[in-house]
């Protein structure tokens, strides 16, 4: 299968290009600088230049494939604090591709999150089978899952807000490791019992390439290994990485010491993967969060707090 996929050079694509590749696809990856291509190139790739907010590009890019892995998002701009500019650029990118592809039957894949349904207040650990009827990136999800009316195999993998590996150089885990390290101490809010989900990125990768090959039209999916990590176990791998206190804080100190990330540092998002496991006969076999962070990697070099 000829794939074209968003996002090809960044953290999630660096690993769903090999492993599509190894997979026997063919794959063409957007890129948007002579250092993507030059990454796209060594990996084995075509490249296709362009960005997100070149619609025509994309339309064209998926018309000539034989699907689609949309991955890129951009997580600069929602840094600088333009979230809804990067939330629309987004839903615009989609139905972009999904005109393309339109009563082809090729399959979409598109990336949500899970964490979205904390800030929406849902506390009961999330299934595959809950919804929202609107919202930041829920639109482009109900989007996605509405082309399957259209001749489109389409599908959502919603992510954890912890894709974990040693491929992770500005997720919110190097982030939160730079808080530490510029505060001196690992801190989480109250008694740190609030639940995040996480996936290594090569299990997340391999459920892409799942998806892509077999998911049924209009499903939701879950990435998902660990269902419910607390946050406060969270502080104290990165306590034990840096070899700095662990302390608790109050929720009234949260934004300043955690900043833009406050409210992900207190949100409760326990979800789970049973039904995208039996669909899929998908089963994660790399190393759960804890054990990540215990093996090292991301203390090696300091990271950048975005800004």
């Amino acid at each position: 299968m000829r794939v074209f996929v968003t996002g090809a050079s960044g953290h999630l694509g660096s690993a769903v290009v090999p492993e599509l590749l190894e997979a026997g696809h063919q794959v063409v990856g957007l890129a948007r600088s002579d250092t993507s291509s030059a990454a796209l190139t060594a990996a084995g790739a075509e490249v296709h230049r362009g960005d997100l907010d070149d619609l025509d590009g994309l339309a064209g890019a998926a018309a000539a494939a034989d699907g689609v892995i949309h991955l890129a998002f951009k997580h600069d701009a929602m840094f600088a604090g333009d979230f809804d500019g990067a939330v629309t650029a987004d839903l615009r990118a989609i139905e972009a591709l999904g005109d393309a592809l339109a009563g082809t039957g090729k399959p979409l894949v598109t990336t949500s999150g899970t964490v979205l349904f904390a800030f929406a207040g849902r506390k009961d650990p999330l299934t595959e089978d809950c919804t929202l009827d609107a919202g930041p990136r829920i639109d482009a999800e109900n989007a996605v899952v509405a082309l399957a009316e259209r001749g489109i195999r389409s599908s959502v993998v919603r992510l954890p807000p912890t894709v974990h590996s040693s491929l992770d150089h500005n997720g919110f885990i190097p982030t939160f490791i730079s808080i530490a390290r510029s505060k001196g101490v690992s801190a989480h809010v109250g008694d740190g019992a609030n639940r995040w989900p996480a996936v290594h990125t090569l299990d997340a990768a391999r459920l892409y390439r799942l998806a892509l090959e077999s998911a049924p039209a209009g499903s939701r999916l879950h990435a998902v290994d660990d269902e419910g990590v607390t946050f406060r176990q969270i502080a104290e791998g990165i306590g034990r990485g840096l070899n700095l206190p662990v302390v608790s804080i109050p929720p009234s100190q949260a934004e300043a010491h955690f900043g833009f990330l406050s409210a992900h540092a207190q949100a409760d998002n326990p979800s789970l993967s049973t039904l995208t496991r039996d669909l899929l006969g998908w089963k994660p076999v790399q190393p759960g969060l804890i054990d990540d962070l215990g093996q090292g990697h991301y203390f090696d070099a300091p990271a950048t707090i975005p800004r």
